[in-house]
């Protein structure tokens, strides 16, 4: 499953089903992977268990649940059903959010996030033990009956971190990193290498790469470029994401979205490759309308892998 696509619920008649065709569609043009990011509207686990349910032989993963406001005992529970029902094809991907969103919405905090996820993950790693129960600063996992489920292999777990210490945390407890709007710049300079640090430092196994890019595959590359430039200016005014996005000598979010023929996305794509990436899920696909997106699936179905 080297290749993937983030696909979201549309607009119109019932989200669930209108998904379940995106996907349908997406594992007929040659995808190996749909990954979906988490909203106010749905639950991103239970989509992915559902799609993965209903279209087999499809990989399916999140990208990414926010952590904060979240228990680890819940989504170590939903993840595992998303296991069950797909028949260990889901991947759990988790993030830290961002503040400005997680403490008006939640009414919690946001504070430390390096240590908080430090905790979450070190919770979630316990449930998967004999003992499943871990008691920390800011989270306590007691549970009282059985937390494992009956055909629900431990699914994958990847952390969309970026910056130093999420990375060193996410290298030392997590199978891989899940970077936005890293390009290849930041990641195979800023990202990769402590991440693999971390990993070897810990003794685990190299850590998987999978890098969230935007791309479109189209011949109007001014039209793509103005929907970039309306779509991704919320990430311009996020301080994690405008980190990243200098390490990529970048000025905008929307400079990091690939647009142009099947040979631009496959010269992206193997730059990717060549900063450390060992997948890649494209995204805002559909950023041209459903036409749009159907030319970028064919030409991802089209890619080598490295």
């Amino acid at each position: 499953m080297t290749f993937g696509v983030v696909i979201a619920p549309g607009n119109a008649g019932n989200a669930v089903e209108s998904t379940i065709e995106q996907a349908k569609l997406a594992k007929a043009a040659g995808i190996g992977s749909v990954w979906f990011s988490q909203q106010f509207a749905y639950d991103a686990i239970g989509l992915a268990a559902l799609v993965g349910r209903e279209v087999p032989g499809l990989g399916v993963g999140t990208a990414a649940v926010p952590i904060f406001a979240r228990h680890p005992l819940v989504v170590a529970s939903q993840a595992q059903t998303a296991q069950a029902a797909t028949g260990g094809r889901f991947q759990l991907g988790l993030g830290l959010g961002v503040r400005d969103v997680v403490e008006p919405v939640f009414g919690v905090s946001h504070r430390r996030p390096a240590a908080h996820l430090r905790e979450f993950l070190t919770a979630l790693r316990a449930l998967e033990g004999e003992a499943p129960a871990y008691e920390g600063e800011s989270i306590v996992a007691a549970p009282q009956m059985p937390v494992t489920l009956p055909g629900a292999p431990t699914a994958p777990l990847l952390v969309a971190a970026m910056g130093p210490r999420t990375l060193a945390v996410t290298g030392e407890l997590a199978d891989g990193t899940l970077p936005f709007l890293a390009g290849p710049r930041a990641l195979g300079e800023h990202i990769v290498p402590p991440l693999t640090r971390a990993a070897q430092a810990a003794g685990r196994p190299a850590p998987r790469v999978v890098v969230n890019v935007p791309a479109v595959v189209t011949g109007d590359v001014d039209a793509a470029r103005k929907a970039a430039a309306q779509g991704f200016g919320f990430f311009d005014e996020i301080p994690s994401y405008r980190r990243v996005i200098e390490l990529e000598g970048a000025d905008s979010a929307a400079d990091l979205v690939v647009a142009g023929d099947e040979d631009v996305l496959r010269a992206a794509a193997r730059s990717y490759f060549d900063a450390g990436a060992t997948e890649i899920v494209f995204t805002a696909t559909d950023l041209l309308g459903s036409a749009g997106r159907d030319r970028t699936w064919r030409a991802i179905a089209a890619l080598d892998a490295p």
